[in-house]
């Protein structure tokens, strides 16, 4: 097992870092922050033109000859029904997120918006609901399929291992085999740790939250770390059971389960003003996408922008990684322009319809009703989803429901990375053994445990934001890379190509 230099060089990194959590806390929580800062400072535009790129070149791609390419041998079919592929792609790009900023983030913007806004306005309410959109749409989508699609193309047209460093070989040639090929794995691996632990802890604390508001257990670090290992036990549960049985299986229960959340809300909550916000915020979202994509307001509101908008992009870029891999993993048989089209549009759709339900009945109960669920987001994001099933009714119901579904998107997102993880550490072996999951998916959870003690939810922004710089130049080698895999189509191998 640890023969490869990839799962021992991670391994010792990572188990430094948990190590230097558990001896010093706060060090570890001083360090972060000034890391974070000094990224934020320098490179915070970086990522803003990165991101907007990945999404111009995304459709660029689509549209061109090289659209009709196949991700896979050209007889080769899909493995996966549409709603199979959805859902799990669904589950694995989002999925915890959502459920836990779903009501939350709009609220936040709401009450707390940029200086040049007034807090609790009409004007705070549109740009809460635009962002939330912007935040959540097409440029994170972009920055999942620049990685899958790379991986996904030279794995399976090319035949070359799912990993990363494959993706490098017009660039480098044999050299990915040696150290260049051992360090884009280990950055790879180091980014996909923290992003996932970002989202695990995020997850924790709202179960615990939801826990607390329904039945008094007190919400406190070590409830929550009770909870990461619980779940931690439930999750490599179904990492034994394998991807078609287990990830597949609890990805369309996720889908059906918030499917059930979402229908409720929409029949039982402002059905006519939800759709009024749906149109509203498409049309400021499309407005004025370009100015969004490349604003970091260096004038006026750029703590704002620092706290949100980078921290999402760093985000996405952080959880890349594993995303692209498993991605590329469920999509063998796609077309380039179906996969674009697929991974680019459904999953967006789908968050914004989820935003203007769950962001919209938020609002609509804080303006038009004079309800103060703005103030439970300001004291604690993680219970304002719970704060407005109180004013619908069966809330109890709803709230285990929503606990439910965020123990079995923990469990899948968590799923997925062992999976992931252990692909990356095991020379892109599409069958990784058990034993180095089990191991993965105790780190994993052991950073996101480490993470919330040391700092709570500041700590595990900046560590994401952290651990995204150096793959962020990454990812733009991955688009020179395949574009020019692309052009010495068709017919040869790779190999012998270059």
């Amino acid at each position: 097992m640890f023969e490869n230099k990839v799962f021992t060089t991670s391994l010792i990194i990572v188990g430094l870092f948990v190590f230097a959590g558990i001896y010093d806390p706060q060090g570890l929580d001083t360090f972060s922050t000034a890391l974070h800062g000094a990224i934020i400072a320098h490179f915070g535009w970086a990522y803003m033109l990165s991101g907007f790129f990945f999404l111009v070149f995304c459709i660029v791609l689509a549209l061109s000859k090289y659209g009709e390419i196949k991700l896979g041998k050209d007889h080769e079919k899909p493995e996966y029904t549409y709603f199979g592929w959805f859902s799990m792609l669904f589950a694995a790009g989002m999925g915890i997120g959502l459920i836990f900023w779903g009501v939350a983030e709009p609220l936040s913007h709401f009450m707390d918006p940029p200086e040049y806004l007034e807090s609790q306005s009409g004007q705070a309410a549109t740009f809460a609901m635009r962002y939330s959109f912007f935040h959540w749409g097409l440029h994170p989508w972009a920055i999942y399929i620049v990685m899958s699609l790379s991986i996904a193309y030279f794995s399976f047209r090319r035949g070359m291992p799912p990993l990363i460093s494959s993706c490098f070989y017009p660039m480098l040639g044999n050299r990915i085999y040696g150290p260049w090929g051992y360090l884009i794995d280990t950055l790879a691996v180091f980014a996909t740790i923290f992003g996932i632990a970002t989202s695990l802890g995020l997850g924790a604390m709202q179960i615990n939250s939801g826990l607390e508001h329904l039945y008094g257990l007190p919400s406190s670090n070590t409830a929550t770390l009770i909870i990461i290992f619980i779940t931690t036990c439930l999750f490599m549960v179904s990492a034994a059971v394998g991807l078609d049985k287990g990830i597949q299986t609890l990805s369309k229960s996720n889908i059906f389960l918030a499917s059930m959340l979402l229908v409720f809300m929409l029949i039982f909550g402002p059905t006519s003003y939800i759709f009024n916000v749906f149109t509203d915020t498409m049309g400021g979202y499309m407005g004025n996408f370009l100015e969004m994509s490349l604003s970091v307001n260096p004038f006026l509101g750029h703590d704002w922008y620092k706290n949100w908008t980078l921290f999402y992009w760093a985000w996405w870029i952080a959880w890349s990684p594993f995303v692209g891999i498993f991605v590329a993993r469920i999509s063998k048989g796609r077309t380039i322009r179906e996969f674009i089209s697929g991974a680019l549009l459904v999953p967006t759709l789908m968050t914004f319809v989820w935003f203007s339900v769950f962001g919209g009945s938020s609002l609509f109960l804080e303006l038009e009703q004079g309800a103060e669920i703005g103030l439970a987001a300001q004291k604690d994001v993680s219970t304002a989803l719970f704060a407005v099933f109180d004013y619908y009714p069966g809330a109890a119901i709803l709230s285990n429901v929503a606990i439910l579904l965020l123990i079995v998107f923990f469990v899948t997102s968590a799923d997925s990375a062992t999976f992931v993880l252990g692909i990356m550490t095991s020379d892109g072996s599409p069958n990784p053994s058990l034993s180095k999951k089990m191991i993965w998916g105790v780190t994993q959870s052991s950073v996101a445990a480490i993470l919330l003690v040391s700092g709570g939810l500041a700590a595990l922004q900046k560590m994401a934001i952290t651990a995204a710089l150096p793959f962020t130049f990454v990812l733009l080698f991955m688009c020179f890379n395949l574009w020019k895999g692309l052009v010495s189509e068709p017919g040869e191998s790779l190999l012998k190509r270059f």
